[in-house]
């Protein structure tokens, strides 16, 4: 991350942040950070893309979070990015 890049959190639950950012690139995306990090697709399917740090437990509850709400998370790609 550079500094003065902005990090939109765009939801928090089970101890992990889901985040966008603001100059990133497609396909829609979130980056999730906890005592780790993991990147996980949003579009054309969910699917994780990394982890590093993250137990299995954390990924998979990253994963089930994204599940839930991938709606509101595509719903703020859209408004992040236009």
């Amino acid at each position: 991350m550079l500094w003065g890049e902005a990090v939109p959190t765009v939801h928090r639950e089970h101890g992990l942040r889901f985040i966008i950012y603001t100059d990133d690139h497609p396909p829609p995306h979130v980056h999730v950070t906890g005592p780790g990090i993991a990147k996980i697709m949003l579009e054309p399917a969910i699917a994780l893309v990394n982890a590093r740090g993250l137990s299995q437990a954390d990924v998979g509850r990253a994963l089930d979070v994204v599940r839930e709400n991938r709606g509101m998370l595509l719903e703020a790609w859209k408004r992040i990015h236009g």
